[in-house]
Formats: structure tokens, sequence, C-alpha cells
């Protein structure tokens, strides 16, 4: 016997009624309604079966008139009453299934899997916005990051918006990872623009979205980025977490390891663990056994690691130990490999060649750092992201040493540096006294 699902229900089965059944009474009483009040609109009540189930789903609901009024005529209960809950043994049920409930019930299963049939999206438009995600992350190294933020929140949102118009477990699975890629790059492209708060909510919806789907090089790279950030809040530690966890994930290839190391090491020079960053380092070197994932090798771009960025990545670490001598080869190291590539990661160049000026003059050489900094005070201010900005502005501190405070060339040095952090794209956060894990 089915478990009454309100006090209309209860009544409906106590009566052996089928739809047709109800539906004719229902009828029935609205004209002699009509009749008594002269209201055509009694006279032609009626009610389909679809409103009929609603009614008796149980499903808290008022109906609209001249429902009310009719419905209490036939089983004398307010509808407030027969829409509620039934009360204890208000109604004497007998065991009733007919043909005509059975029906109902495989319309209503058939009309269900037809609504979700018909929710799925044409593959190509899944094609085309998996191309647009791969395009904007090849294309972030040479994109200013203002307009590459406002691409990829556009990304987010197509993805998003098609997450509401499918149902099919294989077009959701793809989507979702879509706008995982599309907020990691809004994370990076936020961070670049000196918003780390925004940079650090857009990597957990990005790691949230990987999760959703079990994507372990998404996740990984997501608590890759949300590493980074915690050392650009000056959380060190906290950062030594995350990159813990994003070893923790599967199918992160060669590329995404040494991604993952290198950020590694940064934290442990920040913890000022000097050992464990430099086998850290030289653990991020091992070509590995040729493991490829579809992020960071497929995909690549910005998810890429490749020898330029890890050559920069490995030159600031030396820095933060206070390793002149090797941040400079690394520096030197990462332009030389910047030089053999058609269109080299604009970001990297410059940073790296900040962190060549930081090198030279950790070692004396004031000339020297001068004249490399040079092509980056002539960055446009669109292209000055947090990194660089941070990295100069360093360079500034570095400058106010004793035993250059008087010198002509650094006093010049200093008001260049002062200008071209004035006019950027992003501002140096609030007490970042440190360079940058990567561009």
């Amino acid at each position: 016997m089915p478990e009454p699902r309100n006090l209309l229900h209860a009544l409906v089965l106590a009566r052996g009624w089928s739809y047709t059944d109800a539906a004719e009474e229902y009828r029935r009483v609205g004209r002699t309604i009509g009749d008594e009040l002269g209201s055509d609109l009694y006279r032609t009540a009626d009610v389909s079966e679809p409103t009929w189930r609603r009614w008796t789903s149980g499903r808290p609901m008022s109906p609209n008139p001249p429902a009310p009024r009719i419905l209490t005529r036939m089983f004398g209960y307010p509808v407030s009453e027969l829409m509620g809950p039934t009360p204890s043994a208000a109604v004497a049920l007998e065991p009733v299934l007919n043909e005509s409930d059975i029906a109902m019930t495989a319309r209503d299963a058939a009309a269900h899997a037809g609504d979700a049939a018909s929710s799925h999206l044409p593959d190509m438009t899944l094609d085309q916005l998996d191309d647009d995600v791969r395009v904007l992350a090849v294309a972030y190294e040479t994109a200013e990051p203002l307009r590459a933020y406002r691409r990829a929140e556009e990304l987010l949102l197509d993805a998003q918006e098609k997450l509401n118009r499918t149902q099919r477990p294989r077009q959701q699975a793809r989507l979702y990872g879509a706008a995982g890629l599309a907020s990691s790059l809004l994370s990076v492209a936020a961070f670049d623009l000196g918003m780390l708060g925004p940079a650090t909510q857009f990597a957990r919806t990005s790691a949230m979205y990987g999760q959703v789907i079990e994507h372990g090089p998404l996740q990984a790279y997501a608590h890759g980025v949300l590493a980074y950030l915690a050392y650009w809040a000056r959380r060190p530690a906290a950062a030594l977490r995350d990159v813990q966890m994003a070893k923790s994930f599967g199918g992160v290839g060669d590329v995404g390891r040494a991604r993952l190391l290198a950020i590694e090491a940064r934290s442990y020079a920040h913890l000022g663990r000097a050992d464990e960053a430099r086998e850290t380092m030289r653990r991020a070197l091992d070509p590995g056994a040729g493991l490829r994932d579809e992020l960071h090798d497929d995909v690549g771009g910005e998810f890429g690691f490749e020898a330029p960025r890890a050559a920069m990545s490995h030159a600031t670490t030396y820095l933060v130990l206070g390793d002149g001598a090797r941040a400079e080869a690394s520096a030197r190291d990462a332009l030389r490999l910047l030089g053999g590539t058609p269109n080299p990661d604009r970001q990297v160049e410059m940073q790296v060649t900040v962190d060549l000026a930081r090198a030279r003059l950790m070692g004396g050489e004031l000339e020297g750092a001068d004249e490399a900094l040079a092509p980056v005070l002539a960055t446009p201010a669109e292209w000055r992201t947090i990194g660089l900005v941070d990295r100069v502005s360093q360079l500034r501190t570095d400058l106010a040493r004793p035993s250059l405070e008087q010198a002509h060339a650094a006093r010049f040095l200093a008001e260049q540096i002062e200008e071209f952090v004035a006019v950027a794209a992003a501002r140096q956060l609030p007490g970042s006294r440190r360079p940058a894990i990567e561009g």
C-alpha cells in the first residue's frame, strides 16, 4: 500500500480513485458550485494530470482559485489541511493500486528521462570552449594581464552557463575541467595585477572543480598556486603545506613535478632551511622518467614549466639564500634559453632580468646591475605585474645599503625605480619584501 504523501493523497487512496476518477468528480463539483454561484469560473473548472500529481505530491503549495472551494466540497476539509500531512487515523485506507496509478508513474518517469535526454549541448560547442581555454593558456605568456583576466572571466562564465544546460555526465566533466582551467588562469591574472585575495579564491575554486571530476593534474596545479600565494602572504610554512598537498595528487607528469619542486625549494629557502632548498632544486633538475599529463604538457603555456621558467625560479631561490654567484648563473641560463625561443615569455624575461641585476648588485657590481635593469625600466605600465614590481622594489631596497648610499649612480637608479613602481598595472603588496616564487 503506498504511503500517503498528504491528506488529499490519503483520501484519494481511501476512495480508490484514479486520476480520471478524481478529474471527473472535480469537474462535476465545479459545475454544481458554478450553478449555485452563477460563475463560469467554476462551471468550466478542470484539473490536468500534472497538476493533480503536484497536489498529491506532499510538497507545500496553495492551489489557485477555483480549486480551494472545489476540493473542500469534494473532501470536506479546508484546502490547507488537504495539502498538509495526514493526521493519525484521519482516514481508513484500503490497499489500492490500480492501472491508472501505475500508468501515471510510468508517464512521469518517461517525462523526467526525456527532459534529461534533451538537456545536452552539441559537442562542437564544448570543443570550441576547450580550444579557447587552451589558446588563452598559451597566449598568456605574451598577453597583457588585464586583457588576459577579462578573457579568462568570459571563458569561466561560458563554462558555468553551459553546465546549466546539460545533464550528460560526460559533457559535465568536460565543462568542469574547462571551468577549472579558466579559474586557474583567473587566479594567475589576479595575482599579476596585485589582487592576492581574489587570486587565492580563484585558485581554491579551480581546486574544487578539479576535485569534482577527480582531475589530479588540475588539483596539483591549483594547490601549487595556493602554495606560492601563501608565500606572497608571508606564510612560507603554509606554502610548504600547500605544496605537499599538491604533490599528493596522482597523474602528474614530470613537468608538473618540476614546478612543484621549484615552489617547494622556495618555501624551504624562506624558512631558512638552505640544505633542503638546495636538495629540492637538485631534484627539480632531474629530467624524470618521461611521464606526461594532459594539463602541464598537452595544454602547456601558463600551465607548463619550461626550462627558462625553471631557471628563473631557481635564480630567485638562490637570491633568497644569499648566493649571488649561483643566482647570476641561473639568471643567465634563463635568458640564454629565452633567447633561443621565437616568442619568449615576456614576463619571465623581465623578471629574470631583475634577478640578474640583483645578483650583480649582491656581488658589488652597481654598473652591471644598472645595465641589466635598463630594459626593464622601459617596460610599459600594463606589463608591470606584481612579480615584476616587487622584484624591482626589492632592488630599490638593496640600493639603500650604506655602502651604496652616497653613490650618485645608486641614487639615480633608485629614483628611476620609484617612478617605475608609481606607474604600474599592479601595486606592491603591503609588507611584501620578498621576490616571487615564479612569474
